[in-house]
């Protein structure tokens, strides 16, 4: 059984693509103003993870184009919806078995960053990238609204049957 924070990601991640949803290459494309676009968001959150699960604490770098593309302050970018959502389920595929390994003791250790200790703990990482979801679900269904879309999901979904608390 996975950790309980483990299950919180997962079903962040499942609401996540529920807010994804009907959403088309061109409407993926959209910039209003200074905002990136969902298609960017996409790419980015994939970037994320595969920093957070894979290069940091594994040297594993399997997309080296998101760095430049979708990384933390780089420049706006517009890449393809369907490429970027199919990078971030291949990163997400290779992520999970690392996080299935993760227990109490795990997540409380250093999460190193360039082979040195980082100060930030594997759990204080877990729930970065879980908040970071979170904001980016938000965003998106601003964009929605703005690109005059009905019908949008209703945040939280099924937390009690999909992710009810349970202790460790």
């Amino acid at each position: 059984m996975s950790h309980p924070l483990i299950d919180q990601l997962r079903f962040t991640r499942s609401e996540w693509l529920r807010g994804l949803a009907g959403i088309s290459e061109k409407e993926a494309s959209c910039h209003f103003g200074k905002m990136n676009c969902i298609s960017w968001i996409v790419g980015h959150l994939a970037w994320q993870e595969q920093r957070t699960w894979l290069t940091r604490p594994q040297g594993a770098i399997l997309f080296p184009q998101l760095n430049e593309l979708v990384g933390h302050g780089m420049p706006m970018t517009t890449p393809s919806f369907a490429e970027m959502l199919e990078t971030w389920h291949a990163v997400t595929k290779a992520a999970d078995p690392f996080l299935d390994t993760f227990t109490t003791e795990i997540l409380q250790n250093d999460l190193p960053l360039n082979g040195q200790a980082s100060g930030q703990t594997i759990g204080s990482a877990l729930r970065r990238v879980t908040y970071h979801y979170w904001y980016h679900i938000g965003e998106i269904q601003a964009i929605r609204q703005m690109l005059d879309h009905s019908d949008l999901p209703q945040y939280v979904g099924d937390l009690e049957a999909q992710a009810p608390y349970r202790p460790e």
